[in-house]
């Protein structure tokens, strides 16, 4: 009996050493594994944060983008003395968190700012491979044509004034006939707008939003029965730029009887902001029809001055 009590003491002995170092084992590896397993989630980033009132009273953080939260110990304080007594702990409440951001658009304050899209454009896009690959070339400039069949050809000429690596072509169709455009192979690549017997400023208040056109410097808005022959489009934007210019216009050269001064090109100088018309007819600029006159057959726009007349045209404009 002796000899077997002394065994099972031997072996009680030797397990006690082989569980204590397989219990550091484990809480090792555990450490480890929670470790890793908390650097693999990305860090929460929330604008502003509502605790619930039955935890904390409710302090907002916000920011605007390029700065850092404002708060102070003050508002803090005034935060926690101005909470009622009343607001206990209710389990019913379940924990809520807001995202508040001021800088957002109108809307869309309770969107993180990562995956806003603000502006969009009029680049066309594919139904397959990488979005990234869609618009191998992104024109600079806009050009909205208000037309009917029966400028077609004038159109035609019009257009090919323009570049495709550097104009996105518009046309607001006023019939509604839009598939005889389709024998010009630049008219595969327009955006076409078909709404009956509308005006070209019907059409730009409703399709040509800032936040739409923001992608390009300058947005044209011309007739459709204007000749072009003469008439350079980089000679002309370059004018513009080198003097500018944000809202302008090409000059009219007819051997026609041309109404006003100011739409007629001018001998000297490459551009005019000023001319006096015809004796009688605008004795002071400042009252009518100079005025109440604004010439628009052919008018160009900056992006940033295409903002601000966007906002004045009225919706029942003709």
């Amino acid at each position: 009996m002796a000899n077997r009590t002394d065994n099972s003491n031997r072996c009680w002995n030797g397990k006690k050493p082989s569980e204590g170092m397989r219990l550091i084992i484990a809480t090792f590896i555990g450490i480890v594994i929670g470790f890793f397993l908390g650097i693999s989630f990305p860090t929460l980033s929330l604008t502003k944060i509502n605790f619930p009132s039955s935890i904390l009273p409710s302090v907002d953080i916000a920011y605007r983008e390029d700065e850092t939260p404002e708060t102070s110990s003050e508002t803090l304080l005034h935060t926690w003395s101005s909470r009622s007594p009343s607001q206990g702990s209710n389990s019913s409440d379940a924990p809520h968190w807001k995202i508040w951001v001021p800088s957002n658009p109108r809307g869309a304050e309770m969107l993180t700012p990562g995956i806003i899209a603000t502006e969009s454009d009029y680049y066309l896009r594919r139904l397959w491979g990488k979005p990234e690959e869609d618009v191998p070339v992104k024109p600079k400039y806009l050009i909205a044509f208000t037309v009917g069949i029966g400028q077609k050809v004038n159109v035609d000429a019009c257009v090919k004034k323009f570049s495709e690596e550097n104009f996105t072509i518009v046309l607001f169709h006023y019939d509604g006939r839009t598939t005889e455009w389709d024998e010009y192979e630049w008219s595969k690549r327009a955006i076409h707008v078909s709404v009956p017997k509308q005006t070209k400023w019907w059409y730009a208040k409703r399709f040509l939003h800032p936040d739409i056109v923001a992608p390009y410097d300058y947005i044209f808005i011309w007739d459709e029965d204007l000749g072009l022959e003469n008439f350079d489009t980089e000679e002309y934007i370059r004018l513009i730029k080198k003097h500018g210019l944000e809202i302008s216009q090409p000059a009219v050269e007819s051997k026609k009887k041309i109404t006003w001064e100011i739409t007629k090109r001018k001998a000297k100088g490459e551009v005019h902001k000023q001319v006096k018309e015809k004796p009688g007819r605008c004795n002071d600029p400042h009252l009518p029809p100079c005025a109440a006159f604004i010439e628009i057959m052919a008018p160009v726009f900056s992006r940033d001055a295409w903002r601000c007349v966007w906002h004045m045209i009225q919706n029942d404009l003709v």
